[in-house]
């Protein structure tokens, strides 16, 4: 039925991918760790996007998205992810410290998910400057692209969830900083306060007209 071709076509690519260092840790880009703007890189139609939008909404609304629309499946899916990567990195160049790129797309069949199987789509990956995360499919799903990518992520909504922070988490972080401030900073008056209130009963001791009694 083809699956087997398709198979092989899979192992020997991930095995030369993995001789020309592709897949090798320590290249690996770290995320940032507060993104200012997320590109990503999927079909406008599909759920995913959808999906992604709200999570990033509800957990971090600081960082902008801007969406790519890609063709994910398909004859000529491929050239249009690597087309789309190459412009994201492209305008990303200016600001890759706060940068993500996120390269995805819904579940489907082994078919359906081909384009992120296919080497230019991996080169592209590997020379792209800016931190990418590979999120295609469900959990189960890997293809050629989850190893060459910085990250994986198990679906396109793990992907936000991993690359940004809950801004309820940064929220108490902050209130958690003014209250230990605002403590520390009477407790230090209070210091300052018994410092000179010792300093005024020590120079009335030394005073001429204690001395002088």
């Amino acid at each position: 039925s083809g699956v087997g071709a398709l198979a092989l076509a899979y192992e020997q690519l991930k095995t030369k991918l993995q001789i020309k260092g592709y897949f090798d840790k320590s290249l690996k880009k770290k995320l940032p760790l507060y993104p200012k703007t997320i590109y990503v890189i999927t079909s406008n139609t599909g759920a995913a996007i959808e999906d992604m939008k709200k999570i990033l909404e509800a957990r971090y609304p600081l960082a902008s998205m801007i969406l790519l629309p890609t063709l994910v499946q398909g004859e000529n899916a491929k050239e249009h992810i690597v087309q789309n990567i190459k412009i994201a990195d492209s305008l990303a160049s200016n600001d890759l410290d706060n940068s993500i790129l996120i390269v995805g797309r819904g579940g489907g069949s082994i078919e359906d998910l081909w384009a992120f199987n296919e080497e230019i789509v991996s080169d592209a990956i590997h020379e792209a400057n800016v931190p990418i995360i590979s999120a295609v499919g469900h959990e189960n799903d890997f293809v050629i692209s989850d190893f060459v990518a910085d990250v994986r992520a198990s679906t396109p909504s793990n992907a936000i969830e991993i690359s940004t922070p809950n801004i309820n988490d940064l929220r108490q972080y902050a209130d958690s900083l003014v209250n230990d401030f605002n403590h520390k900073f009477k407790m230090n008056l209070v210091q300052k306060e018994q410092t000179l209130l010792h300093m005024k009963s020590s120079f009335e001791q030394q005073s001429f007209e204690k001395r002088f009694e």
